[in-house]
C-alpha cells in the first residue's frame, strides 16, 4: 500500500493535432474560378468563328452574283442580217457595257483571292487579319470594290434604258412614215437589252453584299 504522502505520478498527455480540413466554400470558389476563366477563353473562340461565318457567306454571295452576271453579259449576243450586212452586237461594241464588264471582272478577282481568307478563319477558329496593315488593305480594298460596282451598275442601268428607249423612239419615227425598217430587228435587240438587265440585276445584288462586307471589313479594322 502507498503511503499518505506519496501522490500518484501523473503521465503527461500527447496531444495529437489532426490536419485541418479545408472548408467546402473555398473549393467552390476555386470551381467557379476555373469556370468563369474558361468563358472566358471560349468567348473570343466564338466570336471569331460567327464573325467568320458572316463574312465567309457575303463574300460567296458576291463572287456567285458576280459570276452571274459575267456569264450572262459575255453571252448576250445578237444577230442582224439584212441583204448586204451582217452584223453582231454584244457588250463591246457598248463602252458603258466594256466598263460594265471590267468591273465585273476586277470584283470577281478580288473576291477570288479574299475567299480562302474566309475560309481559314473558319476552319481554325481564329482571325487571319491580325496585322494592322491586312485590315487596312482589306478596309481600302473593300472601299474600291464598292465604289467601282456603284459605278457599273449605274453605267449597266443608264446605258441599257437610253439605248432602249431611243431604240424605240427611232422605231415609232420609222413606221410613222411607213419605213417598218427596225421593226424586224427591234425584238431581237429588245431581248439584248433585256438580258442587259438581268446581268446589271445581278452587279447590283453583289454590290449590295459588297456593302455588307465593307462594314465588316470596317468593324475588323476598328477590332485590330
Amino acid at each position: 500500500m502507498a503511503r499518505p504522502d506519496q501522490q500518484p505520478q501523473s503521465h503527461p498527455q500527447t496531444q495529437i493535432q489532426l490536419p485541418e480540413i479545408p472548408q467546402t466554400e473555398d473549393h467552390s470558389q476555386v470551381v467557379i474560378l476555373n469556370n468563369s476563366e474558361s468563358q472566358t477563353s471560349h468567348t473570343p473562340i466564338l466570336a471569331v468563328q460567327v464573325f467568320a461565318i458572316v463574312s465567309l457567306t457575303v463574300r460567296v454571295a458576291t463572287w456567285l452574283c458576280l459570276l452571274a452576271s459575267l456569264i450572262v453579259l459575255a453571252s448576250n449576243t445578237s444577230n442582224i442580217k439584212d441583204l448586204y450586212t451582217d452584223v453582231k452586237v454584244g457588250f463591246n461594241n457598248i463602252y458603258a457595257y466594256r466598263y460594265m464588264m471590267s468591273a465585273i471582272v476586277i470584283g470577281f478577282a478580288y473576291t477570288c483571292v479574299l475567299v480562302p481568307f474566309e475560309i481559314y478563319q473558319l476552319a481554325m477558329g481564329k482571325s487571319l487579319v491580325t496585322g494592322n496593315w491586312l485590315s487596312k488593305t482589306i478596309f481600302y480594298g473593300d472601299k474600291f470594290l464598292l465604289s467601282l460596282l456603284a459605278t457599273g451598275v449605274g453605267a449597266a442601268f443608264g446605258a441599257t434604258f437610253d439605248l432602249k428607249r431611243s431604240l424605240d423612239q427611232l422605231d415609232d419615227s420609222f413606221e410613222s412614215y411607213g419605213i417598218p425598217y427596225l421593226s424586224d430587228y427591234r425584238s431581237k435587240l429588245d431581248n439584248f437589252f433585256n438580258m442587259a438587265y438581268v446581268s446589271a440585276g445581278f452587279l447590283l445584288i453583289a454590290f449590295l453584299t459588297s456593302v455588307a462586307s465593307s462594314i465588316l471589313s470596317s468593324l475588323s479594322l476598328q477590332k485590330n
